[in-house]
């Protein structure tokens, strides 16, 4: 018996020793893959910077190494990488040209028009850009359509259809649980609550969307225009004849695209843009590679900060795994600006904003912050895709705002939302309630009932107030009176080239004006810049991950497209009560 105990307990002790063992290869593994993708930084002669267009584009890419193991022929990059990648590239005399391979990038309109600036002033340089796909989304067309050569697949196709907004409603899915969602809200184009009380758009919201669609289109006909040497009426044309499910040929007759050749045809042309011979191997270099390069820079101590504050707004900041789907957490952002209010060597800051907005709360404290920051040293505002609601709330306060033409900005408005789960919980699930109280709203927001007239009251009381200060603080950065912010505001959503009409933005331009508009203000002429917030470690998602995390991921992953049904009970119960954020996700295809 004492020897087979010996037995069991030495092979126990073996599974624990090569557990810990391969674990410790295991992260080690992962460190290599890391180490290896962040070594980049040096350039070979005659290289072409290589760019997959098949990702997520994020306006700063998180490390997560787990996706190290994966290759789904797909690309995530951050467009700080991106942007910087090509710029490098520009004055880097061993890069002789861009290829873009694959077309289907997930962005923003205004991430996709910044791109595109980038790669014309790139060619200004006199070097080529070469674009090829099988198949071009719309967004990834707008973009390759300001390359010098755009070829597709004999067999491929490109997508020019025009733009749609399509909204999802879930009334009908919750009337069916049983639940009824309260609203409280100011503005009349603050539609944020239509997909949980309506079936269809109001008259308010399809007058904005059908707007900014417009306004977004136009500027996309605009520019593919100007490039390919085509008319924006027969621009307008094709998109009504779907160009989708048209053969190759007929797009290279109607000038969409130069030439139709596989990939191999396209990388002997690219041999004879380099003039290499049939054997000889192209030499390229990766976008990651790249954008770690050094460039000649100024040795100045005096700094401009680039801080990107991107996606929802909250106040507790998330755990590292939560934080991939990109939370802008007012208690990190707070703590971070105080630091760079306090740091001499930080002359002028540039706040990177792309957000949709969310708590109300949280964006007040943010944009306090701010207006402290301000007191100190120049501020201002680059827009991103999206800087509407709570992310133009924390705009608002800054010296000077840029904004791009397709950017979504403005829906100053507030809303809440409060669910009423008491018909699912008595009446299809058979759950009872009782209740002893002290006062008359002591069981204020029970799952029993819904509110009753006088919280309701009270609630509509604390959205109207929150309204007021939105306004005021709009009012006191924008040198507006209040009555004329909220003629323009009622939750209305705006495009950057619209809000520069009405004065909720000072100037079009990129990130890289905003950063020449804020030296300008601080009085530079020569600085360096640095970017915030500093990006966590990558083993910190390996030691940090949850079980929830996981739970949560499988769930996902066995539901599908049907997982936001899922969550959506849950999103509204975790949700702070009053709301800064875009009428609704904008769906924009």
């Amino acid at each position: 018996m004492k020897g087979f105990l010996k037995t069991v307990l030495a092979t126990l002790v073996g599974m624990l020793v090569f557990t810990i063992v391969a674990g410790i290869v295991g992260v080690v593994a992962v460190a290599g893959l890391v180490a290896s993708d962040e070594s980049g930084g040096t350039v070979r002669d005659k290289s072409i910077l290589r760019i997959n267009l098949s990702g997520t584009i994020e306006e700063m890419r998180k490390d997560n190494p787990l996706s190290l193991l994966q290759d789904d022929g797909s690309a995530d990059y951050g467009l700080d990488e991106l942007l910087a990648a090509i710029r490098k590239a520009k004055t880097n005399g061993k890069v002789k040209g861009i290829y873009i391979e694959g077309g289907m990038p997930l962005a923003a309109p205004a991430t996709l028009e910044e791109i595109r600036q980038a790669l014309l002033s790139f060619r200004e340089s006199g070097k080529f850009v070469y674009a090829y796909a099988d198949t071009y989304s719309q967004g990834g067309y707008y973009v390759c359509s300001a390359a010098d050569t755009l070829t597709v697949n004999p067999a491929g196709s490109i997508d020019w259809h025009g733009l749609a907004s399509e909204p999802v409603f879930y009334t009908g899915l919750l009337e069916k649980l049983g639940v009824r969602v309260q609203v409280f809200k100011v503005g009349t184009y603050k539609s944020a609550v239509e997909p949980y009380i309506n079936t269809q758009m109001s008259e308010a919201n399809r007058e904005q969307v059908t707007s900014y669609l417009t306004s977004v289109w136009e500027r996309m006909l605009g520019d593919v225009a100007a490039s390919r040497g085509i008319e924006a009426t027969e621009l307008n044309a094709l998109a009504d004849s779907f160009m989708l499910l048209r053969p190759a040929e007929e797009l290279v007759a109607c000038r969409l695209a130069d030439r139709t050749a596989y990939v191999d045809e396209v990388k002997a042309m690219l041999k004879a843009q380099m003039g290499l011979g049939e054997g000889d191997k192209l030499t390229f270099v990766s976008v990651q590679s790249m954008a770690k390069t050094d460039e000649s820079s100024s040795k100045s101590q005096d700094e401009i900060a680039v801080y990107y504050a991107f996606g929802q707004i909250i106040t507790t900041e998330l755990s590292y795994m939560d934080s991939y789907a990109s939370y802008i957490s007012s208690d990190k952002v707070v703590k971070d600006l105080q630091e760079l209010r306090k740091d001499k060597g930080v002359k002028a800051v540039v706040l990177r904003v792309n957000s949709p907005g969310g708590s109300a709360y949280a964006s007040e404290q943010i944009c306090h912050e701010v207006e402290l920051l301000r007191k100190e040293k120049p501020v201002v505002v680059s827009m991103g895709g999206y800087a509407a609601s709570g992310g133009y709330y924390i705009s608002s306060n800054a010296d000077k705002i840029y904004a791009e033409p397709t950017t979504l900005t403005g829906s100053i408005g507030i809303f809440g939302l409060i669910p009423d789960v008491s018909e699912l919980l008595t009446e299809k699930l058979g759950v009872r309630f009782d209740v002893v109280k002290t006062n008359a709203l002591s069981d204020f927001g029970s799952l029993s009932r819904p509110l009753n007239e006088e919280e309701s009251r009270l609630m509509q009381g604390e959205i109207d107030r929150g309204y007021e200060t939105f306004v005021g603080r709009v009012a006191a950065g924008r040198r507006m009176t209040k009555e004329a912010v909220k003629r323009i505001g009622e939750g209305r959503v705006w495009t950057g080239e619209q809000a520069v009409g009405i004065g909720l933005v000072d100037e079009l331009g990129n990130l890289e004006d905003a950063v020449e508009g804020a030296a300008a203000l601080a009085g530079l002429k020569d600085y360096h810049t640095a970017t915030y917030p500093t990006p966590i470690p990558w083993y910190t998602a390996l030691l940090n991950e949850k079980k929830e995390g996981y739970i949560d991921s499988q769930m996902r992953s066995l539901a599908g497209e049907y997982y936001p049904v899922f969550t959506l009970l849950r999103t509204l119960k975790t949700q702070d009560r009053i709301q800064a954020r875009l009428p609704y996700d904008p769906n924009i295809y």
